[in-house]
């Protein structure tokens, strides 16, 4: 059965999801570090929170882990490299969150718009200031959202039910969903230019920090008002606060900031600024919707390898999974047969499929082929970690879908490109269940990939597969099966022999012996 352990504050339903499903499971918020590391090797599954800091040490000691399941959307607190190269599969809740913190959004613009609460302590002071506050109103104002993903989209339909005008600014947004949610895709000067409110809604990367700069700030209308509900490290928050004081800048309300927790900002006591403690998911609502979503991510992930919002690998749903399963297994065999034959001259990979095989999500095949593949180089390559270590080997991986359907019903044909030239596998599913071999560098051959083999390349000649039985039988090594291929009578020649004990090296080296074999290797799968 496997094993999870909640190591932060969530709630309950998250454990009673996790038992409902088949899962074992421990809560233990507030471990140090030193207590997780003594006890996270026995698990299976880590669900946190925000307080967990999954790092590379963590995630050395975590032997079993396969999954970490962030519940909510940031994963800044886990080192998302070191668990890829140790194959573990991060997770979080981009969803459960989504509308908890457009609403957040929504109400720091309202704050702004009427400096609610500058007005709320000077009120409760015993003061009337009635002069003093005068807002401004949403409608007809324009609204520039800086990311237009899933909450940025919430956002603007708010925006849009406000009679505010939003325009976008998004490299992927395309026209077509701009229509749809009925905003205008603009450049980001163009957006700086013509905001009245500008709100953030994008991650914190390379491309997106400080993306508003000084310069960019001093592109913006004059008396612009910013919300940043996103991440912090978006905004120079030294330029903000000196653009606030010289009145350029209206109002800015952060909920989130550079460094956090933000007990000693500069920007603490500014006219015209707002700061919330990273209220944005924090409602009731997001936190139960944050924890169902995660055990129930982490339990299809444990129990049927459904793959949900991952975020180091292709997604795979729960109702794929066991249909994706046998192709998997085959192209994960076929891998480990080039990667076993190839080695490391091996530099570039592609994987075709057709016929049925095409109707399939491609991306775990291809998943399962560098799995197989990159054996190789790590004893501990799991679909999570080849890509990875196929790109930091630099390894050119293609991936090639045919609609047609040729001899069999379906087809995973994998290439590699060697310095002799590209050499080719391919395999079938008989029953739509068990995986076989059909094909081998151009040669026709039925086989199974089970267990210890050899692999024999020999000229075909009368006498050879009895040379080959003998020189097996006199060494106490027993035959499974044996198959075999051949270009043309009297040509080039294959066997694939399964075996039931490893063959020794001396043994295998008799057979290399054998006159006309011009290769012999061992094979394990």
């Amino acid at each position: 059965m496997p094993k999870v352990l909640i190591s932060d504050q969530m709630d309950p339903k998250a454990a009673e999801i996790f038992r409902a499903r088949g899962v074992e499971v421990d809560e233990k918020p507030g471990l140090s570090k030193d207590e997780l590391i003594a006890i996270v090797g026995d698990y299976d599954g880590l669900a946190i929170r925000s307080a967990t800091k999954v790092t590379k040490d963590v995630l050395e000691a975590a032997a079993n882990l396969k999954v970490v399941g962030r519940a909510g959307i940031g994963v800044d607190n886990v080192d998302i490299p070191a668990a890829t190269a140790k194959g573990v599969v991060v997770m979080n809740t981009p969803f459960g969150n989504s509308i908890t913190t457009a609403e957040h959004a929504i109400a720091l613009m309202f704050a702004l718009a009427r400096e609610l609460p500058a007005a709320d302590a000077s009120t409760q002071s015993g003061k009337w200031e009635k002069n003093r506050f005068m807002g401004v109103e949403l409608t007809s104002k324009t609204l520039g959202l800086i990311g237009a993903g899933n909450i940025g989209s919430i956002v603007a339909e708010r925006a849009l039910g406000l009679r505010m005008k939003v325009v976008a600014y998004d490299p992927f947004l395309t026209p077509e969903r701009a229509l749809d949610l009925g905003i205008e895709k603009v450049e980001l000067d163009d957006l700086l230019a013509r905001a009245d409110f500008i709100t953030l809604h994008t991650p914190l990367t390379d491309q997106t920090r400080n993306i508003l700069s000084r310069e960019n700030l001093a592109r913006t209308r004059p008396g612009v008002r910013i919300i940043n509900c996103a991440r912090g490290g978006l905004i120079d928050e030294a330029a903000l606060k000196e653009m606030l004081e010289s009145g350029h800048v209206a109002g800015a309300a952060l909920d989130v900031f550079a460094e956090e927790p933000a007990k000693q900002s500069p920007l603490f006591g500014t006219p015209g600024f707002i700061a919330t403690p990273h209220l944005g998911a924090s409602t009731t609502e997001a936190q139960v919707n944050v924890a169902i979503q995660v055990a129930e991510q982490m339990s299809d992930f444990l129990t049927t390898g459904g793959v949900t919002n991952a975020l180091n690998m292709p997604s795979l749903s729960a109702e794929e999974a066991p249909k994706l399963k046998p192709y998997m297994q085959l192209a994960e065999k076929l891998g480990s047969l080039v990667g076993q034959l190839e080695g490391r001259r091996i530099t570039g990979v592609s994987i075709e499929v057709e016929g049925a095989a095409a109707q399939l999500n491609q991306k775990p095949i291809t998943g399962a082929v560098l799995a197989g593949l990159m054996h190789v180089y790590s004893d501990t390559v799991n679909m999570v970690n080849a890509p990875f270590l196929a790109k930091e080997r630099g390894l050119d991986v293609r991936e090639i879908r045919h609609d047609r359907e040729g001899d069999y019903h379906t087809l995973v044909r994998v290439g590699v490109a060697t310095p002799e030239g590209e050499k080719l596998v391919a395999g079938t599913l008989f029953g739509n269940a068990a995986p076989r071999l059909v094909g081998i560098f151009g040669i026709r051959v039925e086989s199974e990939l089970e267990g210890e083999m050899i692999y024999v390349v020999n000229d075909d000649a009368p006498g050879f597969i009895g040379r080959l039985g003998t020189t097996l039988g006199e060494a106490g090594v027993n035959i499974g099966t044996f198959n075999l291929g051949r270009h043309a009578a009297g040509g080039e020649a294959v066997a694939l022999v399964s075996l039931d004990s490893p063959i020794p090296d001396p043994v295998l080296a008799e057979v290399r012996s054998i006159p006309g074999v011009r290769t012999a290797k061992r094979l394990r799968f």
